[in-house]
């Protein structure tokens, strides 16, 4: 049963998750899974990396790149096992901008897959997206390839993420799997609880401000009528579209003093795009909805969720077996794994792309190829001086000094 390890960084800027994951053909084990918090100047560079030069992207790539490999090594050590054990790692990275819809698509992420190639000594598939773009897609969603693969099968069920952005699977069988991004999932929200707390709180945790405030449903009238919620799929967007910008444009530029109450209109809204998106866009009714990401942990958004879509069974993913901040990173280490197969990872139906293709750059760890047969090359286990190699990383526009000694497992 091949072992691999996905590694990713969603638009919340909360961490570098990694899951450890061993795969069977149809069927899979999370056999360790975390998320490593950012050193908080690290989330904030994150957050304004479309306003950094290119001097600071390129160091911002690099680091990236270490704290990914650094926890890829600290979850192979909390669960005894080897990088040799492992056939690849499936980065994702960070996206710093995606716009498919642009003059020229494009898209961006950033984690070299050199650094984590080299500190790890594990293969390394990464740039998942561009090759669907090339294919004339989106670039997104790519996890319902995933969804399908593995809850395909019976009858049909919504698989809806809730990260940064929120997106929707809707498989079963006999059914053509369809995807899209429903719209904000937490970047919204998270946008507000940073601003009103001045950076105390990062996220409404648990959705308990969103629950001592009133919301306005005037206020949701307004940011519903964005076009972005009436494009049929394939679609996809980020915070490119949905930001603090946006929300100027569409509540005044004092939509941050209501406090609570800005919270708990966004929150709502949030589960209102969702249950409009399935209303709108899926092709029958699915026989349950099953959530994941950091969303699912957010209690009021759940329940909105819940209301809005009953008589429909809304479920945490926790529920089969699954932490529900685990599925992104298991479905990147599921598709690094098809790619370095040299199999099919995406499904063209709901990212638009002209036909199948194999998703991503291989980037070869310390192993030599002999026609299909692996072989350990020279090289050797980091010592922890190596993994700390940057003691300090200084970047020209924060003037901070980033010490990964901060980010702790």
């Amino acid at each position: 049963m091949p072992a691999a390890v996905g590694v990713m960084s969603g638009t919340s800027c909360d961490g570098v998750s990694a899951a450890l994951v061993d795969f069977s053909e149809r069927a899979f084990r999370v056999a360790a899974y975390r998320t490593f918090p950012y050193p908080a100047p690290v989330a904030q560079l994150l957050r304004s990396a479309r306003d950094l030069n290119g001097t600071t992207l390129a160091q911002l790539n690099i680091l990236v790149g270490e704290l990914s490999a650094l926890a890829i090594l600290r979850i192979l050590r909390n669960a005894r096992r080897q990088p040799s054990e492992i056939a690849v790692v499936g980065s994702h990275g960070h996206t710093i901008y995606h716009g498919p819809n642009d003059a020229i698509p494009c898209t961006l992420q950033v984690g070299e897959p050199a650094i984590i190639a080299e500190r790890t000594g594990i293969p390394v598939v990464s740039n998942f997206r561009m090759r669907d773009m090339a294919a004339g897609g989106q670039g997104a969603p790519l996890i319902p390839f995933f969804d399908h693969h593995f809850f395909g099968r019976g009858a049909a069920r919504a698989l809806q993420n809730i990260g940064g952005i929120a997106n929707v699977s809707f498989v079963g069988t006999g059914i053509a799997p369809l995807a899209f991004d429903t719209g904000p999932g937490n970047c919204l929200i998270d946008a507000a609880v940073r601003r009103i707390t001045r950076e105390r709180q990062t996220m409404d945790r648990g959705g308990r401000l969103a629950a001592r405030g009133r919301i306005d449903h005037a206020a949701v009238r307004r940011l519903a009528d964005h076009p972005y919620f009436r494009q049929p799929p394939p679609k996809s967007t980020g915070p490119e579209l949905f930001n603090e910008s946006w929300l100027r444009r569409a509540l005044g530029a004092r939509w941050a003093a209501r406090g609570d109450e800005a919270v708990a209109t966004l929150t709502y809204f949030t589960a209102w795009t969702i249950a409009e998106s399935y209303r709108r866009f899926l092709p029958s009714s699915p026989r349950e909805i099953i959530v994941n990401g950091g969303g699912c942990l957010n209690r009021t958004l759940m329940r909105h969720l819940a209301q809005l879509l009953a008589p429909l069974p809304v479920r945490s993913i926790a529920e089969y077996g699954l932490p529900p901040q685990a599925k992104e990173p298991a479905a990147f280490a599921f598709l690094g794994l098809r790619a370095w197969q040299g199999r099919i990872n995406h499904s063209p139906s709901t990212t638009g792309a002209s036909a199948p293709r194999v998703l991503g750059t291989i980037t070869p760890g310390a192993r030599r190829v002999r026609g299909w047969k692996l072989e350990i090359g020279n090289w050797k286990k980091p010592k922890t001086s190596d993994l700390r190699r940057i003691s300090s990383f200084q970047l020209p526009t924060s003037n901070l000094q980033l010490l990964p000694s901060s980010f702790h497992p």
